[in-house]
């Protein structure tokens, strides 16, 4: 039976967390994230490494909470526990001076030694918790946790409170994987006895690679978008890791990052020169004049200002930026780069600042602050990278109505919507291949927009700057994954009702977007059912968002309907036959969210006859609303058995893949066109469900 009382208590672990130590994305995810599922309902601890160049005010705030040893192949390290609340979350920093009081979190001859004690220390730190805080999701992110789910299972499993802990481990980029050498697996990690774990960590003769043990071991598996999803089960984008990532694809699904909204707003942000707001965007002028000076560039209104802010590598797509940039500078685009990396790009942008005095702008410095004024003063982003996990850069530019110009790969093809002239669709401009010339071609298409028809230039402004990059949205689908693999946590109705009020976070995620729950954990047959329940929400949000302010409250008594008959069907005792017949009146009630329904979630062994006239009373009166419960429904009914889920899959793949593309091109103003396309799909879909049942 679901326990309505318990929260959902999540342990997130990483190696870096903002605002205390940041090098890259990880840290703003692990500095958000957790926030908004606080915010969601959840009970969330961070765990992170108590780093000497952690600031001294954050330290001076820290209360030691507990201390302990840990063992790590033959030795016993001392850790401590040094509690800190910060934002309404809880952060236990794992604290051992060896290991931790560096100049720097990475980069040492021991890394492989320093992350195997972090990851053991983890584990073991479940034991030493808070008072009533009981661990049920170990979230583990990147290499340097990789070890985590790998311990839990070789040596805490079958320990009363480990019983209960699910692990979920996040790929942040796939190219960083923890590979050492094999002598590690008896001095360091102690498991060279155990058969399974050192078969499973080996990825040569001679090596180990933490990330392909927490791959292997990890209950779940998620990624920073779900176009890098699936990328990196291709030998191109898998780093050698494609061949485990396609066997677990089952347990694969990706989940866009979002962004700090508070943090990024131009209408409140005191780095830049002049606040504004999508309504009245005359600061962003004068924040282009004034970095137009500040950068020694000509002042000039009438001319398209593209912005860099990155690291400046080969796959950040450097090659083609210095490929095209003769042609983007002599054709009258203004250029503004700020970053640090390889000398030879270094030099290369140097070069042309020479050679396009206030044309082109280098700044080769890192520079946080600047960086700001630039995302508020550029008309174009540019971002060109050969490929991109997610990205933030492209996110927080679209927030300050700077439009970003993106290769189509990772998160940056499900973040920016490519212009559309004829619709006037879009939030940014986009090209397909890693070609300097379609780059080319991509940024002139963006500037001539921007010296013909300015109309539609500020009409793409007001698109993206609408868009919604929240971490609520990113949230609720981990959430999402959570109560799918802890069934027995009844989910929180204000958090249903939260997603359910949420209109723009549908228009950016495909309906679709939630398939790939149903396959993630095909452990047990009755685990099926709930993980349907998220998508059928979804697809109900999606329709009610057109006329929200008069259906808001409707759909949140649906989708408590829904819970409450999710709870009720996981916990009676029926017999499959009831299961079956369960299935037809639960498509009536949805729709209809009267008193009804509840009578009817209280009464699960139904009769026949009543399910049959239910049956009946639905393929009559179905409405828009209802069908896309009617095919949540008829896939998740035929998913008990694999043959019959499988046709069902085959018979929506082609539609829903088209579906799919329709739906995250739409401006959020016109929901009829991916109505009208998925009518048919849907009754397909129930008729090839129904022509099952009944050859069965």
């Amino acid at each position: 039976m679901a326990d309505s009382s318990k929260k959902m208590q999540i342990v997130f672990a990483s190696a870096e967390c903002a605002p205390f130590v940041k090098t890259g994305g990880l840290g703003d995810v692990a500095g958000s994230l957790p926030a908004a599922l606080v915010r969601a309902g959840a009970e969330v601890i961070v765990m992170v490494p108590k780093y000497a160049t952690i600031k001294d005010e954050y330290k001076a705030q820290m209360e030691h909470f507990s201390d302990f040893y840990v063992s790590l192949g033959w030795r016993n390290e001392y850790c401590g526990l040094e509690k800190l609340e910060h934002d309404g979350v809880t952060y236990m920093f794992i604290d051992n001076e060896r290991y931790f009081a560096r100049d720097y979190p990475y980069g040492f001859f021991d890394d492989g030694e320093r992350f195997a004690f972090f990851s053991k220390a983890i584990t073991e730190s479940l034991q030493h918790l808070p008072a009533g805080f009981e661990c049920d999701i170990l979230h583990c992110n990147d290499w340097q946790t990789a070890l985590a789910p790998v311990f839990l299972r070789e040596f805490y499993q079958g320990l009363p409170l480990y019983d209960r802990v699910k692990t979920v481990f996040s790929i942040h980029n796939v190219a960083f994987q923890g590979q050492f050498s094999d002598t590690v697996m008896e001095d360091i990690l102690g498991v060279a006895h155990i058969p399974a774990a050192a078969s499973q960590l080996r990825c040569d003769t001679c090596s180990i690679n933490y990330m392909l043990g927490a791959l292997r071991y990890a209950d779940a598996i998620t990624t920073v978008s779900p176009t890098y999803a699936n990328e990196i089960q291709t030998p191109e984008f898998g780093e050698g890791l494609d061949g485990v990532l396609r066997e677990r694809s089952y347990a694969l699904q990706g989940i866009l990052n979002g962004i700090d909204v508070a943090g990024f707003d131009p209408a409140t942000d005191k780095r830049i020169a002049a606040n504004y707001t999508v309504e009245d965007r005359g600061g962003k002028a004068v924040c282009k004049a004034k970095l137009q000076e500040e950068l020694g560039l000509e002042v000039r209104d009438d001319r398209p200002l593209m912005v860099m802010v990155t690291r400046l590598t080969r796959q950040k797509g450097m090659d083609l930026v210095m490929y095209a940039l003769d042609r983007i500078l002599s054709g009258g685009v203004q250029v503004a780069v700020l970053g640090t990396g390889d000398r030879d790009y270094e030099d290369g942008l140097r070069y042309f600042q020479d050679k396009y005095p206030g044309t082109m702008a280098a700044r080769i410095e890192f520079d946080p602050a600047l960086s700001q004024r630039m995302y508020a003063a550029g008309d174009m982003f540019l971002m060109p990278s050969k490929f991109e996990p997610c990205g933030l850069s492209q996110i927080i530019a679209m927030r300050y109505g700077t439009l970003p110009i993106v290769r189509e790969t990772g998160g940056l093809k499900d973040t920016v919507q490519p212009y559309n002239e004829f619709t006037g669709e879009g939030t940014g401009f986009s090209f397909s291949n890693f070609n300097g010339d379609e780059m080319g071609d991509a940024v002139f298409r963006a500037a001539r927009l921007f010296w013909d028809n300015r109309e539609a230039w500020n009409q793409l402004v007001t698109q993206a700057m609408s868009q919604d990059f929240s971490w609520t949205r990113s949230a609720d689908k981990y959430l999402d994954l959570y109560f799918f693999m802890h069934p027995e946590i009844e989910r929180p109705v204000a958090v249903v009702e939260t997603a359910a009020e949420e209109p723009v976070a549908t228009d950016k995620e495909p309906a679709a977007a939630e398939e790939p729950k149903t396959e993630e954990k095909p452990a047990a047959e009755a685990e099926v059912k709930p993980a349907a329940k998220p998508a059928a929400k979804k697809t109900t949000t999606h329709k009610t968002t057109a006329k929200k302010a008069t259906t808001t409250k409707a759909a949140a008594s649906k989708t408590t309907a829904a819970k409450a008959t999710s709870t009720r069907k996981r916990t009676t005792a029926a017999a499959k036959k009831a299961a079956e017949a369960e299935v037809a009146p639960e498509v009536k009630v949805e729709p209809a969210a009267k008193a009804p329904a509840k009578t009817s979630t209280k009464k699960t062994a139904a009769t026949k006859t009543t399910t049959t006239k239910k049956a009946a009373a639905t393929k009559s009166t179905t409405t828009k609303a209802a069908a896309p419960k009617a095919e949540a429904k008829a896939e998740n009914k035929p998913a008990v058995k694999d043959e019959p889920a499988t046709k069902a899959a085959e018979v929506k793949t082609a539609p829903k893949a088209k579906a799919k593309t329709e739906s995250a091109k739409e401006a959020p103003i016109s929901p009829a066109t991916p109505a009208e396309e998925k009518a048919p799909t849907k009754k397909t879909s129930v008729r090839k469900a129904t022509a099952t049942r009944k050859r069965r």
